[in-house]
């Protein structure tokens, strides 16, 4: 659910922009935002993920079987 939403309660094409791209998060890692777990630090996959852009780990997020 994107922040705005979240905060304000309105939603707006930024709103859909960033639930889209948490989607093709979710398609590429095979796995669910809701269920993601990485280690205790990271339990949503928004922040592993920049996390992992951040350090030029990016493919860690991705789904081995997707090969």
């Amino acid at each position: 659910m994107a922040p705005e939403y979240v905060f304000h309660g309105q939603s707006s094409v930024k709103s859909d922009v960033f639930s889209f791209g948490v989607l093709l998060l979710e398609i590429i890692s095979g796995q669910r935002n809701n269920s993601f777990r990485y280690d205790e630090q990271y339990k949503y996959i928004l922040g592993f993920a920049w996390r992992s852009w951040r350090e030029g780990t990016a493919l860690n997020l991705v789904d081995p079987t997707l090969g």
